[in-house]
């Protein structure tokens, strides 16, 4: 079974000069190559952290920030066909002809359009709590935007997770999920028990932070989405599963129903009372990444 590892060796990033436009990006493992595209706010340390659970040598993982991320300009590459495209050149570029593609929320209109507009290139593909409609940002009270927006707020959760992670954790897993208070305590004490969970969780939260690294792509990224009137989803040849929680606050488990209606063939894995970040803090998170990777490797 996979095992998540968030304690490897930060990867080493590298910038590809594609036909179009320079992308930051790392390949991790040896085998099937897998392209990992983080969500938003994200990076390439919020793709790593995404693909730990991917053995190193079965998956050669490729990780990237996407525009507007990190080490990649935004540039023109605003729109989802254009960083779709850019997905193929960093392909291009690397002298892969297929890959599978493995997405999560705000990674999910590129990896999609990526299958749309390139369906050679794409061998598989896992859509985990990924963007498929038209998506607009929930509310947020004003201690949140403090909290991601600011110096001083991204000081007090690196506070937080140093010194009372059970707090940290019960504060992500609150924010990205609708659980009863009960549900809530419950998934908060499985997740520290779990080294590896509990790791994950204290390890994305500086990935999604919007600071001047990250903002102009998030920014982006909203922009793109609420302008999204179809992704084209029934012109999806390449096979496909869906991962979606069902307590998930931050995408509406809609838009993955959605996907899994709209692409032939399509296969839907539901985890009851999971968050947006099920697939790694579920108490059925090991099975369903095992899922995920025999998926990816055709098995």
């Amino acid at each position: 079974m996979p095992t998540q590892n968030t304690n490897r060796p930060e990867p080493d990033r590298r910038i590809a000069e594609t036909s179009l436009g320079p992308v930051e990006y790392a390949v991790v493992g040896s085998g099937a190559p897998v392209v990992v595209l983080h969500g938003s706010p994200g990076g390439i340390d919020a793709a790593a952290l995404m693909a730990g659970f991917l053995p190193r040598d079965e998956i050669a993982a490729v990780l990237l920030s996407r525009p507007g991320y990190l080490g990649t300009e935004l540039g023109d590459r605003r729109a989802v066909d254009q960083q779709a495209d850019l997905l193929a050149a960093l392909l291009d570029h690397l002298g892969i002809d297929r890959a599978g593609v493995f997405s999560w929320s705000g990674g999910g209109p590129s990896g999609y359009r990526l299958a749309v507009r390139h369906p050679d290139r794409v061998a598989a593909l896992v859509a985990n709590a990924a963007v498929s409609q038209a998506y607009h940002l929930p509310h947020q009270d004003l201690a949140s935007r403090l909290l991601f927006t600011t110096g001083a707020g991204q000081w007090l959760l690196r506070l937080l997770a140093a010194h009372q992670p059970k707090q940290y954790i019960a504060g992500s897993l609150s924010s990205e999920g609708d659980l009863t208070k009960e549900q809530l305590a419950q998934r908060v004490e499985e997740v520290f028990a779990d080294p590896v969970k509990r790791d994950f969780v204290l390890a994305l939260g500086p990935t999604a932070s919007q600071d001047r690294t990250r903002r102009t792509g998030y920014r982006n990224d909203l922009d793109q989405f609420a302008a999204i009137a179809s992704l084209e989803l029934e012109k999806i040849t390449a096979p496909t599963l869906v991962v979606q929680g069902t307590a998930d606050s931050d995408l509406p488990p809609a838009q993955s129903d959605f996907a899994a209606r709209t692409i032939p063939g399509a296969t839907l894995l539901t985890l009851d009372t999971g968050t947006h970040l099920a697939l790694f803090t579920h108490p059925d998170a090991t099975a369903a990444q095992a899922r995920v990777v025999d998926f990816l490797l055709h098995r």
